[in-house]
């Protein structure tokens, strides 16, 4: 196995100390010790504005996002003034007529409301906000996102990005502060909601947009994953039965849960995964979660197609890569270049030219690289742009296009980013003599894992395989029986086509997973890579 840095041999005991280190910041929180919500800025005086809307019965409407977290987060709003009786209306931007957030193509549909609270956006939404103070609509700003320089005037902005924010932690979703929102609201109108049954949906939320699972975002997501069940939400019950499961966990939200939300939003409107989540019993739940699966099977062939023309019309020479196309499908582009990134193992945006003539797409980072950080130094250059370190969103001119390419390539050189790939997740290498239940469930003292708590990686060197079966519909997985020192483990490899033989030794990059089926449980490797012994 060709690696660019030492590898150590690992023990179970070495495994335990290099996860331990993971936490050393911020130990490991749980949720009786999260931050109060006071410690937002604005909080107590988005709160007192909300209490004196209630109490003089304006008009309320919240703004949300297409996404997993900005749908959630309408979702938690309306479920809370739902609980307490309370008129709460709602607009989620559709995605092919108003673009994102609080857009001027929103602004007609709020210009009646006494109040507009946003969710998941706004921070950058300096016209419209001028628009609500010119109809003397107050605004409330709740969102995550890194605060621009030139920042919207609103009557409130709760946002922990902000300097004078004294809410410790930066890496939120909008879901978590929009459940602070609830907290504080539930503690001003005197009521004892009991509102950790939101907590799963929060956790969907964090997984979903790819927070990391450290510090405050650990504690919730473990709570919601630990919980998920237990407050019988129809949802939930339904995405239990879908998947055939009594325990949900952070793996089948990433795969599973959260590409079924996101699917209504890329594909035709984010009101039906926010339908699906506001269902009142569980007949309700599962017929809108069989739309949802309607829409991802569609998003998914969609994806397929789109991918291999990216990936044929990639230039390799440049270090992060930019492919355009015509009339690709605006929904699914992020996705594409998050699967054309990994392929060639670089920062990658992918670019649709709409009906206008202007490019819209997104992008996505690669290992350390900070996306964000170096299309920002080209601003000047596009239409719109937002996002984070690891995931963008931009519009272009197409004159502008191709000026764009040779800024970005030469800022990765000036930044001193590499293409050379480090695969920081593998400790190390592993005997199969190590691995038990005993390291499974050392392991999984650090779960949940995702971003920022990677699930970790391992090598085993030469390693033979005892035997190949084929999965899927088109036979694009495999499972592999590997043996070494008389000891083997079932393992599978997903999409790869490449031809393997019986007997033929192997190094491999694996991670380790308990399997159930039929009231059986087994260890089981994810294979991450295979090269030639």
């Amino acid at each position: 196995m060709k690696l660019n840095r030492e590898i150590q041999k690992l023990t179970p005991s070495k495994i335990e100390k290099i996860l331990e280190k993971r936490f050393q910041k911020d130990g490991l929180l749980n949720i009786s010790n999260l931050p109060n919500p006071n410690l937002f800025k604005d909080m107590q005086r988005a709160t007192k504005r909300i209490l004196k809307a209630i109490r003089e019965r304006e008009k309320i409407i919240v703004v949300g996002d297409y996404d997993v977290d900005g749908v959630i987060s309408v979702a938690i709003l309306r479920l809370f003034f739902n609980e307490v009786g309370l008129p709460l209306n709602h607009i989620i931007p559709n995605r092919f007529r108003h673009g994102y957030g609080l857009s001027r193509g929103i602004f007609e549909y709020i210009q009646d409301y006494n109040l507009v609270i946003t969710v998941d956006n706004g921070i950058s939404s300096v016209e419209t906000a001028r628009l609500c103070r010119e109809k003397n609509i107050d605004l409330i700003i709740t969102d995550h996102h890194l605060v621009p320089k030139n920042r919207p005037e609103a009557f409130a902005i709760i946002n922990q990005k902000q300097q004078e924010c004294k809410f410790p932690y930066s890496d939120i979703c909008g879901a978590e502060i929009t459940w602070y929102l609830i907290a504080s609201l539930n503690i001003a109108l005197n009521r004892k909601i009991d509102i950790r049954k939101y907590l799963p949906l929060v956790a969907i939320a964090t997984i979903a947009d790819m927070m990391p699972l450290l510090h405050i975002n650990r504690a919730i997501v473990k709570f919601g994953l630990k919980y998920f069940l237990k407050y019988q939400t129809p949802p939930l019950l339904a995405f239990s039965k879908l998947l055939n499961k009594e325990q949900i966990n952070s793996d089948d939200i990433a795969f599973f849960i959260a590409p079924l939300l996101n699917s209504a939003g890329r594909i035709k409107d984010a009101k039906y995964a926010l339908n699906f989540l506001m269902s009142k019993n569980l007949n309700e739940a599962i017929e809108n979660l069989n739309t949802l699966i309607e829409f991802n099977t569609k998003r998914k062939e969609i994806e397929k197609d789109i991918t291999k023309e990216a990936m044929s019309s990639a230039n390799l020479e440049d270090n992060i890569l930019v492919i355009e196309g015509d009339n690709w499908h605006e929904g699914v582009v992020g996705i594409v270049a998050s699967r054309v990134g990994r392929a060639f193992r670089r920062p990658t945006i992918i670019l649709t030219k709409t009906e206008n003539g202007i490019y819209k797409g997104s992008g996505r980072s690669f290992t350390d690289c900070n996306i964000f950080q170096i299309v920002n130094s080209s601003k000047n250059l596009l239409e719109r742009f937002g996002g984070h370190n690891s995931a963008i969103g931009l519009s272009l001119k197409s004159e502008n296009l191709e000026e764009f390419k040779r800024r970005l390539n030469r800022t990765f050189l000036e930044e001193n980013y590499s293409n050379e790939f480090i695969d920081l997740d593998i400790l190390g290498e592993l005997d199969f003599t190590y691995i038990n239940f005993n390291l499974l469930n050392l392991i999984e003292k650090f779960e949940p894992f995702g971003e920022g708590n990677r699930r970790p990686k391992f090598i085993a060197k030469n390693v033979t395989i005892s035997n190949i079966k084929f999965l899927g519909k088109e036979k694009e997985h495999q499972k592999l029986h590997l043996t070494k020192n008389n000891i083997t483990f079932e393992s599978l490899l997903f999409r790869d086509s490449r031809e393997f033989k019986i007997g033929q030794k192997i190094d491999i990059v694996f991670t380790i997973h308990k399997n159930s089926f039929n009231q059986q449980i087994k260890i089981q490797l994810i294979l991450d890579n295979i090269e030639e012994a």
